[in-house]
């Protein structure tokens, strides 16, 4: 099969399309044939040399895809006495249309994932923009668990209009949160609004913190999602309200930042920082459960949508890194097979 390697850590350039191996499905897998493969800004890392795939991934990127089921695996065998319940799984066939969360690989013409990690795509879905969603739900249902969002809670999304923050805004409006996102630009705060924010600000042309309190009558937020990272630090913490929570899923600006402990202590505030590529396969299982019940029906009745700023061919791999560098992406890049 076709597959987009990395041939040596470096830019965008270092992305060639070559033939590999075709995987074979382990117990509890299915083999897909790949429709199409979201792209986010952990392959620009691993492409870098400074995200590597966890042990038994591909050597290749890719987090998420939508396809075909192509052939089954061997069934899972019991549960180990002791190891607690499994979490539950979708039952799926040949010819199943579903979307797909991966340790690594996507961006090839066939993978195999297990079932668990598996979301079901409708008839009357689209099975290529499926390919947006299964990263994303993922990241931002399990952060909003772990920053314990609750009832009448205010929720800000630093990055909006990204690939998980375009989901993150959707998601927490359908769920009846009043949301407030950072965008930048016109059009894009217009896009973020559009998908269910109650307050864009524009970064680049407002001060953030000052816009924050304004919408808050001076009290901050409860929770901050965010994919800045390191240089944000100090001033997300200080965007809390009292007892709020920073959730950091991403590093966009950097590494490395200074926490103002002093602010985060005033506030009885906390910071929680989180990864899902690398979690074990049963919290990752267990992850996608919650998804499948809770969120799903969401993506189903129509209130949380893919956002897909385009899709490309495979070979255009390279150009995809570049644009999602650049910050020209709103929601999410496919690649097509």
């Amino acid at each position: 099969m076709r597959a987009v390697v990395v041939t040596s850590p470096g830019g965008p350039d270092v992305l060639r399309v070559q033939d590999v191996a075709d995987p074979e499905p382990g117990v509890g897998e299915v083999l897909l044939d790949v429709v199409a493969a979201g792209v986010n800004r952990a392959d620009l890392l691993q492409r870098a040399g400074h995200y590597p795939p966890p042990p038994g991934a591909p050597a290749w990127p890719g987090l998420e895809v939508s396809g075909v089921v192509a052939a089954m695996g061997p069934p899972a065998g019991p549960t180990v006495p002791g190891a607690g319940a499994p979490a539950p799984v979708p039952a799926l066939r040949p010819g199943d249309r579903v979307a797909a969360l991966l340790a690594g690989g996507g961006y090839a013409e066939r993978v195999t994932v297990d079932v668990s990690l598996t979301l079901p795509v409708p008839p009357e879905g689209d099975v290529v923009d499926a390919a947006a969603l299964p990263e994303a739900l993922a990241t931002v249902w399990s952060n909003l668990r772990a920053a314990r969002l609750a009832p009448g809670e205010t929720l800000l999304v630093q990055g909006g209009s990204g690939g998980v923050g375009s989901v993150a805004v959707q998601l927490a409006h359908a769920l009846g949160h009043r949301v407030l996102a950072t965008a930048g630009g016109p059009e894009r705060c217009a896009r973020v609004r559009a998908l269910g924010a109650d307050v864009v600000v524009d970064h680049r042309a407002q001060d953030v913190a000052q816009a924050v309190r304004d919408a808050t009558d001076g009290r901050g937020v409860d929770v901050v999602l965010d994919v800045l990272g390191g240089p944000a630090l100090r001033d997300n913490v200080r965007l809390l309200a009292e007892g709020g929570r920073l959730v950091v899923i991403g590093l966009q600006q950097g590494r490395r930042g200074e926490l103002d402990l002093p602010s985060l202590m005033a506030r009885r505030g906390s910071v929680i920082a989180t990864t899902l590529r690398d979690r074990p396969g049963a919290q990752k299982a267990a992850i996608m459960a919650d998804v499948r019940e809770h969120v799903w029906p969401l993506v189903l009745d129509g209130r949380v949508r893919p956002v897909v700023h385009a899709r490309m061919p495979l070979a255009d791999a390279p150009r995809a890194h570049e644009a999602l560098a650049a910050g020209e992406v709103l929601g999410k890049l496919l690649l097509l097979p």
